[in-house]
């Protein structure tokens, strides 16, 4: 041969070593590939003692499930280890009720498969149908998962889910044991107690005796969550921005959410959990622990497309992932399955109370201490909300008359000086600037503050913003009627439409048309006396909120924009009354006099208008001479 041909022929041969040699399996690859091969000639043992040939020769279209169990049993030994024998079985459901709940669970797992909520149903609306109901059944999705991950040395994974596992369930009075036996000792035992008329189950996880099949570097075991929320009110897209995962860390005094209106990851290394909570906008599946926190963890909330008229399988995706810490031969832990009310959350005194959104800072406390409280005491005597509404209003708006009138006042005064102010239109009417400094000077002369109705707005402010989170994120409200309105915490929808308007949606809410008008109203009549010819684009501006302001609480809840609007009738009737029957224009005219003739303060927030005024007249004056 030639050279070139025996170099070549070398170089083939060690490439082909060096390439066998970095490629050969591993030590846990060969004994993996040993335990399969073992698997296999178990199978065939059993085929043959069984007579069961043909099994071993199955069509590919039989699934392993129809396998004989022995058969199935040799096969998962390789898998599944010293846990191979609960690998096998038929699963079976139990329950476990009380007043409030039907549990149901499945020997597959050993876990909670659906709980329906006795007092709460979901309506289901579909136009020219009538309303039909059915009951709130939380965690029923066959997606679910609830599965830990025990770390069996033996297991080629590395760890055995439960998902898989076939446990045997026993039921004692309210309690269910659900027990996995390993072929070595031992075994993984999950214990449920259904607590008397309450939400709340007693949850222990115990594997007294696995030490010996737990990989000895273990000092945790892994569990792993998978929760599809479905939709139970009206408006889904909202009650998606509503949803979101909840948990608290062991050192912290509040809790903190991930994905309440976007896709939200949180991975929290080295951090210990007081509990885990996955939340709709009304009911919440919640893990705490009782002895001892969980180690560290991953929650992630993923949101789904909702289409218009069309079917709503699930509106999003709640995912936890912990580890819990293997001290002992157990681990005690609680689940609350129900309801977001206030009462039966902070009953925990675990601060789960804060799951339900009602908002942050001074929003949230308004909410929690004040506004709940009030709405709470009145509803005990009064068994319509709507009314309850209408009652908080009434009180609100008479604690903060005082200020309204101050307010009125304020704008009376500076109607009076109308005439006064009616030359300076005509004086400077290419000058704006000026005009608005010459009308400063008169108010300052006569002690009149063009700011004084705007401490009232301030200080309703937060109320406002506070109620804003109130009424969706408060069950007290959900399928409440009143009046047109059939849920409270939902839009109203009074006309119906045949197409759908972008920002508006397929229907047009009565309660926000009418507290639209009636800001128009408020508005003209509150602001028909002011002088906004040096800001022309305010008058317009004005009119056009209400429009805009209809586009956004056309789909929100009903409860609010009845509140707004009743809260926008006892505003115009305040007015009036006090325009029309409290106010005199002689008297008005003599305070003017009297506080002209009073000497001035200074006023250092007027002062600063003032320059600023003049610095923008000199601003002005420059451009024009450019």
């Amino acid at each position: 041969m030639e050279k070139n041909h025996i170099i070549g022929f070398i170089l083939l041969f060690s490439t082909l070593f060096v390439w066998s040699y970095l490629n050969k399996p591993s030590e846990e690859e060969m004994a993996k590939h040993q335990r399969m091969q073992d698997s296999i000639a178990n199978i065939q043992i059993a085929a043959d003692s069984l007579n069961v040939a043909a099994a071993v020769n199955i069509a590919p279209q039989t699934s392993v499930a129809q396998l004989p169990d022995s058969v199935r049993l040799a096969q998962n030994e390789g898998i599944y280890g010293p846990l191979a024998s609960a690998s096998v079985g038929t699963a079976k459901d139990f329950t476990l009720e009380n007043d409030k709940v039907v549990v149901t669970f499945s020997s597959k797992g050993g876990k909670v498969t659906s709980v329906k909520l006795k007092d709460y149903t979901k309506k289901i609306y579909k136009r020219g149908e009538e309303t039909t109901e059915e009951q709130v059944v939380l965690l029923s999705d066959e997606r679910n998962k609830f599965e830990y991950l025990l770390p069996i040395a033996s297991a080629p994974s590395g760890f055995v889910s439960t998902e898989d596992l076939f446990f045997e369930g026993s039921k004692s009075g309210n309690t269910i044991t659900f027990s996995a036996k390993a072929s070595t000792g031992g075994s993984f035992k999950q214990i449920y107690t259904l607590a008397d008329s309450s939400y709340n189950l007693d949850y222990n996880i115990d594997y007294a005796g696995l030490d010996k099949v737990f990989n000895a570097k273990a000092n945790t075991i892994g569990f792993n969550w998978e929760n599809y929320l479905h939709d139970y009110e009206r408006n889904a897209t909202f009650e998606q921005q509503y949803s979101a995962v909840y948990y608290k860390e062991h050192e912290e005094s509040d809790p903190s959410d991930c994905g309440c209106m976007q896709d939200d990851k949180e991975i929290l290394d080295e951090e210990k959990l007081d509990w885990v909570s996955h939340s709709n906008q009304y009911f919440n599946s919640t893990l705490m622990a009782t002895t001892a926190p969980f180690e560290s963890g991953v929650v992630e909330s993923v949101k789904y497309e909702i289409e218009e008229g069309k079917p709503i399988p699930h509106i999003e995706k709640l995912t936890t992932q912990l580890e819990i810490p293997m001290d002992g031969n157990s681990f005690d832990m609680a689940m609350y399955v129900g309801p977001n009310e206030y009462n039966n959350l902070k009953a925990q005194d675990i601060s789960l109370e804060y799951i339900i959104p009602f908002g942050n800072s001074i929003f949230g406390t308004i909410n929690r201490w004040v506004i709940r409280p009030v709405f709470d005491f009145f509803s005990k005597y009064i068994s319509t909300l709507g009314f309850v509404i209408i009652l908080v209003i009434f009180i609100i708006k008479m604690l903060l008359y005082p200020l309204m009138y101050k307010m009125l006042h304020s704008q009376a005064l500076m109607g009076a000086l109308k005439p006064q102010l009616a030359h300076l239109t005509d004086k400077f009417k290419d000058e704006p600037q000026k005009k608005q400094m010459e009308t400063m000077k008169i108010y300052k002369e006569y002690g009149v503050s063009p700011l004084g109705g705007c401490l009232p707005m301030i200080i309703q402010m937060p109320i406002w913003y506070a109620l804003f989170r109130f009424f969706p994120a408060s069950i007290s409200f959900r399928q409440e009627s009143f009046l047109w309105a059939h849920d409270l915490s939902s839009f109203d929808d009074f006309f119906l439409l045949p197409f759908n308007i972008p920002f508006v949606g397929d229907h047009l809410s009565l309660f926000t048309i009418l507290y639209s008008v009636s800001m128009l109203i408020y508005t003209y009549y509150n602001t028909k006396h002011m002088d906004m010819s040096a800001n022309p684009a305010m008058k317009y501006m004005q009119y056009l909120m209400p429009v805009m302001f209809f586009g956004f609480f056309n789909t929100y809840a009903s409860g609010l924009t009845c509140y707004m609007f009743f809260s926008n009738l006892i505003n115009i009737a305040q007015t009036v009354i006090t325009k029309s029957f409290v106010f005199n224009d002689e008297k008005l005219l003599a305070e003017l006099k009297t506080k002209k003739a009073a000497p001035k303060k200074v006023n250092k927030f007027q002062q600063r208008m003032e320059e600023a005024m003049k610095q923008q007249q000199a601003v002005q004056a420059k451009k024009k001479k450019k």
